[in-house]
């Protein structure tokens, strides 16, 4: 226990009572995230307000050396924000202000609880689009996706969100306040170091508010699905596709299972005989779309698709992408344990790597399911168990190892989007050589000299 009834007591009058949850049940709630095998209990749960008291909680957590978990709204899928040394969470939900949407300028500031939902529906009565577009949008909170670097489906055309990232107010491990980045598109003054936080999982600093760049909404968006016999040509096809110069803003990758657990949960539409769809965005302007779509039809076709169709409207278009967000609430519904992975390899690799996953499966006696960003290489293979069957478990743990030595053999990383955290820590060594590895812990200690900030994350 790192935590006295005099520090509470200083912390209730740092945010006031009802910004502290201390009774085990309020508790529990905080300590999980949306991955399906970790836990960790919390001493004491805050709700800040404004950047002030998250600096005064850090001097005062620094002062005492209290491990600080920071959390959105619990989302991620590797771990990263479930407090496994115990100590403080801080969550910064209530911290939900968008400051400013500068139209002129595009570019907007928003406070770290703001959920992407809710801003994105701000964005649209003024024509602008802010693409980073995690599975999890509906919940999932702008300081989380700082954290995590977060992408989603367009980062195919459009990037993830380090690519937007202009600057921000954060909070160090000391309580030091620091305003980073700068307003304007162009920035080249000194070390880039909102772009070194985006994507630390939480252990360099706390992101109280973002700075980020926005789009013109497109004129146009035109869906199209293609269905395929064998999950294998399926990814072959957006290559392909890629290599004629078509730049889908999405490019989807649902199999045969995932499908059919989604038309049982909430019929959409979705060809259930089909071993894999590909699901396709096209947007831009009205022409433009429209060639496009009728150009990923016919390649689709010439690549061995057995049915290919553009969305009649935009009610199916709708059903169609709904469906591809529900794709990891039908996996986790569906099995005690799963084991979410998140490897990418370079494009050309893509075929390969599906190969190579289907082939651990069957030698491992274990269902791996896969969907993912097929356009850009990201793949999510995740591998139903449980946790209390020991032998199956260690089968699906063997899995996940193999999956992650293919990735690498093929030039491929451990993770696209969801980070390492907790998840994928043991195969970090594995990853990066021994001296990045020192490199970050050296830069972990410059920002945060005690290790407060989520500790146990990312490496062993």
């Amino acid at each position: 226990m790192t935590i006295t009834k005099d520090i509470i007591k200083r912390l209730n009058k740092i945010l006031g009572d009802k910004s502290v949850l201390v009774s085990r049940t309020d508790l529990m709630s905080f300590s999980y995230d949306a991955t399906s095998n970790w836990q960790g209990m919390p001493e004491i749960v805050l709700f800040p307000t404004d950047i002030k008291q998250i600096s005064e909680v850090l001097a005062l957590a620094n002062e005492n050396s209290i491990p600080v978990t920071v959390r959105g709204a619990g989302t991620n899928l590797s771990g990263g924000s479930i407090p496994v040394s115990g100590g403080i969470v801080l969550c910064t939900s209530r911290m939900n202000r968008i400051i400013e949407i500068d139209a002129v300028n595009f570019t907007a500031t928003v406070e770290a609880g703001v959920v992407l939902n809710d801003f994105n529906m701000e964005l649209a009565k003024q024509n602008l689009f802010f693409p980073p577009d995690p599975q999890s949008y509906l919940a999932a909170t702008m300081g989380g996706c700082v954290a995590e670097n977060s992408g989603g489906p367009y980062g195919l055309k459009y990037g993830v969100f380090k690519h937007y990232l202009l600057g921000m107010k954060a909070v160090l491990a000391t309580g030091e306040i620091v305003s980073l980045g700068a307003k304007t598109i162009k920035n080249v003054t000194g070390y880039d170091l909102p772009l070194l936080i985006c994507g630390s999982e939480g252990t360099l600093a706390v992101v109280a508010q973002a700075t980020i760049k926005l789009l013109p909404m497109p004129e146009a968006r035109q869906t199209v699905l293609a269905v395929f016999n064998d999950v294998i040509t399926a990814n072959a096809a957006v290559s392909k596709i890629l290599s004629r110069g078509v730049r889908p803003a999405k490019a989807e990758l649902i199999d045969n299972w995932i499908i059919r657990r989604i038309e049982e949960a909430a019929p959409l539409g979705l060809p259930v005989d089909a071993e894999a769809i590909l699901l396709f965005e096209l947007d831009g302007a009205v022409e433009t779309v429209s060639m496009e779509a009728a150009k990923v039809v016919e390649l689709c076709f010439n690549a061995g698709a057995t049915d290919v169709r553009e969305a009649k409207d935009k009610k199916e278009a709708d059903n169609f992408w709904t469906a591809r967000r529900m794709g990891f609430s039908a996996i986790y519904g569906n099995a005690p344990t799963a084991l979410a992975e998140d490897v990418t390899v370079p494009m050309d690799k893509l075929p390969e790597l599906m190969e190579r996953i289907k082939r651990i499966g069957e030698k491992n006696d274990v269902m791996i399911v896969t969907m993912g960003h097929a356009g850009d290489g990201n793949l999510h293979p995740c591998i139903l168990t449980d946790k209390k069957n020991p032998e199956h478990y260690a089968r699906a743990q063997k899995s996940t190892q193999e999956i992650f030595d293919a990735a690498l053999e093929l030039n491929g990383v451990i993770s696209g989007e969801h980070g390492i955290g907790l998840e994928k820590r043991r195969y970090l060594k594995n990853a990066m050589p021994p001296e990045a590895i020192e490199l970050l812990k050296k830069i972990k200690t410059v920002f945060d000299p005690r290790g407060i900030l989520n500790p146990g994350k990312i490496w062993e």
